[in-house]
């Protein structure tokens, strides 16, 4: 097997492993770097040509506003250094992201050789005298404490590096962010994020469909399942917070309860007609979700414009079922929550990858400065409720440019 096999087999290796199994940026972040690095040996990757190849970002993607590739990288390069502290130890091939640059390398790890200092001949180890034998166990047993003390110092500070990088202490949180999160950063508990997941029945092997109440029993529900957009924007959130040096919890829907109204802040990432707890709180009253009730889309999910301005949309939906999804809608709602201390962000699409792009949305810095304008805030305290309307480009399942449509603020 020549070097190239090696360290593509390496790389399977990591995408695997417990530390970055389900992690869908980080594993094609690291598929590209090391596919870059073994076609165009020694090459530099600039943060531009990440964002536009990698994560889709568009042509004006400007990384001296937007810190998401700086933010992955962070994440990948702990990742490596803890996957190589625990499963990845005694793997020969070793992958590393060096701080300061996207050219990501590869080395074989040292092995002990016939020759090697580590060590003996078995002719030396048998000519041994039985009166050394302490010695010997003691020699062993140093170098596996040595080992020990080694293997715990780097997990430790893998950990304090994933803190780090949580705390935002490597990247400041750009300014627009601490403007327009600062209703959820003032609270003594952190802000929960409630994410999708529709009633289904049936099973995953055989096929899943939404829950029809006229024809199904509730004892048949399967609700472990939510689009792939609502858990990029997971991430998405998790970063952004990470950044203000926040911690989120995250919640199924299905498992959500008013109570937790009360006490919390709340972002709902999800549409009301599958994050149905959206249904029983004060949601938003200018551009609301509706299912259309005649003409040719009838039954499909809409968002309604209920009071217009000149050249506004009255009712947008997303690309027809029976075609490639080109362009979904979306919207994003600050509100008062049941609890008036507390505030609630709705980030809905009418399907999942609008869902995605209203979270991206606003975890960029670029279109957050966008938002902030429309609503002529410019410094923290001064954001008040609001709607905003959003139309979503989609292209092969991902979100790839998206555009304010309307605003409106609202009062308390």
């Amino acid at each position: 097997m020549n070097d190239r096999d090696q360290v593509v087999r390496q790389v399977d290796r990591i995408v695997a492993s417990h530390g970055l199994h389900g992690s869908e940026s980080l594993c094609k972040l690291l598929r590209y770097l090391t596919s870059h690095a073994l076609d165009h040996p020694g090459a530099p990757l600039k943060e531009y040509q990440i964002a536009t190849e990698v994560f889709g970002r568009p042509a004006d993607f400007d990384p001296q506003v937007d810190s998401t590739i700086r933010v992955q990288a962070g994440r990948l390069r702990s990742k490596l250094t803890e996957y190589y502290a625990s499963e990845g130890a005694d793997d020969p091939v070793v992958v590393e992201l060096p701080k300061g640059t996207y050219v990501i390398s590869f080395h074989h790890r040292p092995t002990p050789g016939r020759n090697g200092a580590g060590a003996h001949p078995a002719s030396e180890s048998a000519a041994l005298p039985a009166t050394n034998g302490w010695r010997t166990a003691f020699l062993v047993a140093s170098s596996l404490l040595a080992l020990t003390i080694a293997a715990l110092a780097v997990l430790l500070w893998a950990h304090r590096s994933g803190e780090s990088a949580l705390a935002g202490e490597t990247e400041p949180a750009p300014a627009a962010f601490q403007i327009f999160w600062t209703p959820f950063l003032t609270g003594a508990q952190e802000p929960w994020i409630i994410f999708s997941n529709a009633a289904f029945v049936g099973r995953p092997e055989t096929g899943l469909r939404y829950f029809n109440p006229d024809h199904d029993t509730r004892n048949l529900i399967f609700d472990h399942y939510t689009g792939v957009g609502e858990v990029l924007a997971v991430h998405d959130l998790d970063d952004v917070f990470g950044l203000l040096r926040r911690r989120v919890r995250v919640k199924r829907g299905s498992l959500f309860s008013l109570d937790d109204v009360q006490n919390n802040d709340l972002i709902f990432v999800g549409s009301p007609s599958e994050n149905l707890t959206l249904l029983d709180i004060p949601g938003s009253k200018d551009f609301v979700f509706q299912r259309l009730t005649s003409g040719a889309r009838a039954g499909d999910l809409a968002i309604v414009n209920l009071h217009p301005k000149q050249g506004e949309p009255a009712t947008v939906v997303a690309s027809p079922s029976n075609s490639p999804l080109a362009e979904d809608y979306a919207i994003v709602a600050l509100m008062p929550g049941l609890n008036p201390d507390r505030s609630v962000m709705i980030l809905a699409g009418t399907t999942t990858f609008g869902t995605e792009g209203a979270v991206e949305f606003v975890s960029r810095p670029k279109t957050v400065s966008e938002l902030l304008a429309k609503l002529s805030v410019s410094k923290a305290g001064e954001l008040k409720p609001f709607e905003a309307l959003l139309k979503v480009k989609v292209a092969r399942g991902v979100p790839v440019e998206t555009e304010l449509l309307a605003v409106r603020t609202r009062t308390p």
